[in-house]
């Protein structure tokens, strides 16, 4: 099962628009505010979504949630591939988010159901850290796949819909996992047993101290990051215009190239660090000593990428979004395996859902406010100078707050 569950990150991750998304969203004439708004509305979608799928999950089956989200990326990558209009493009980023939803925290909770039938519960940290490995080593493959295409077609729309492809052949593989993964979910399983679910993951979540403080790493690093991450792609587009080599190739080319190597580079390094996790975790002596020095390397790297974008620094900003892609590798095998230790095992992918929906929100309120600042710095059409970009480095500010926090406490 470790190899099903390898293949199915390996092909989520064939998403040949990551690498390009806000450029593409950006050849249709958005802005940066109007993209951090259909970031907002992806993350909305799947904040509004999240927490019923985890517990639709946990009472009525989590393969068949994991169904309806490759559905519903289907629908969504083919959307946003033929969209001729914001309305579509919106419609688009709802199927998106929607789909995430039905997705995030439940293939987890398969995970760790398959590991305690198999007795292994103290591998969580190995196991998902090489599982999300091959995640990686997709989204690597589909950043060359993606600068090819870009390069072949002159354009960015044919990078989402041909990512309908490989959500489909994952479908196919989730449909047929074993059914025996189910067996926690409880008989009578239906509408009022998933409230019930519900309603005792949220007492949980917002009674139990150590969920609680789980929740809020969520909020500092993941929501942070899943906003940060995608302006690799503007600073590496900025870079390449800039840059006095391969002249024989126009801006968007260049650009293509050099997107596509740094994500790979971004993606297999991150491969490593995801699955070297439980190793980090090991040397740092536990679980929390690891995530404290994740903390302090986030927040380190942060300040750093402030540095190199006021600097104009094109080399070293795209070094320290690699450096942040692996932290974030390094933290969230660890992570997601301390929900596992501290929550209750029947409302798993409720509890992870929950994770999730904090951290969406949190990348709501983010993505549009820094669109809005960027906006505001660059003043131009096209390329942006790397000095507008700073405002990215301001989502770290909730990573630097629970650190003095917990100073304070001395927690």
């Amino acid at each position: 099962m470790i190899a099903r569950f390898s293949l199915y990150g390996f092909l989520k991750n064939l998403r040949f628009f990551e690498a390009f998304l806000i450029l593409a969203l950006r050849e249709r004439g958005l802005d940066f505010l109007g993209i951090g708004g259909l970031i907002a509305l992806r993350e909305i979608a799947s904040n509004l979504s999240q927490i019923p799928s985890g517990a639709l999950a946990d009472v009525l089956g989590r393969r068949r949630c994991m169904i309806v989200s490759m559905a519903g990326y289907v629908v969504s990558y083919l959307v946003l591939g033929f969209a001729s209009n914001n309305f579509l493009l919106m419609a688009g980023m709802v199927f998106y988010g929607t789909a995430d939803a039905f997705r995030d925290g439940t293939h987890k909770a398969l995970i760790y159901a398959w590991l305690r039938q198999q007795g292994r519960e103290d591998e969580r940290t190995k196991v998902y850290g090489y599982t999300r490995s091959w995640s990686k080593i997709g989204s690597a493959l589909s950043s060359l796949i993606a600068a090819a295409l870009v390069l072949g077609t002159g354009n960015f729309a044919s990078v989402f819909i041909l990512s309908a492809i490989p959500a489909a052949l994952n479908l196919v593989n989730l449909a047929t996992y074993p059914a025996s993964l189910d067996a926690a979910i409880p008989a009578g399983g239906g509408l009022r047993q998933t409230w019930r679910t519900l309603a005792e993951s949220c007492r949980e979540a917002l009674g139990k101290a150590s969920i609680r403080r789980l929740i809020v790493d969520s909020v500092a690093v993941e929501g942070s990051y899943t906003v940060v991450k995608d302006y690799l792609q503007v600073v590496v587009q900025a870079f390449a215009v800039a840059m006095p080599l391969h002249l024989a190739m126009n801006g968007d080319q260049r650009t293509a190239v050099l997107g596509g190597l740094a994500y790979a580079l971004l993606h297999l390094l991150s491969s490593a660090a995801s699955r070297r996790s439980h190793q980090f975790e090991t040397r740092c002596g536990g679980t929390e000593p690891a995530v404290r020095r994740i903390y302090q390397l986030s927040g380190g790297a942060m300040g750093l990428l402030a540095v190199a974008l006021l600097g104009g620094l094109g080399w070293l900003a795209v070094a320290v979004f690699i450096a942040l892609g692996l932290l974030q590798n390094l933290w969230r095998p660890i992570h997601i395996g301390r929900f596992d230790r501290d929550g209750e095992e029947s409302r798993a992918a409720t509890l992870l859902s929950i994770e999730s929906q904090t951290s969406s929100l949190a990348a709501a309120v983010w993505a549009p406010l820094i669109g809005w600042l960027i906006d505001g710095l660059a003043k131009c059409p096209g390329a942006v100078p790397l000095t507008a970009l700073w405002p990215v480095c301001l989502a770290g500010l909730p990573m630097l707050a629970v650190m003095v926090w917990r100073k304070i406490k001395g927690s």
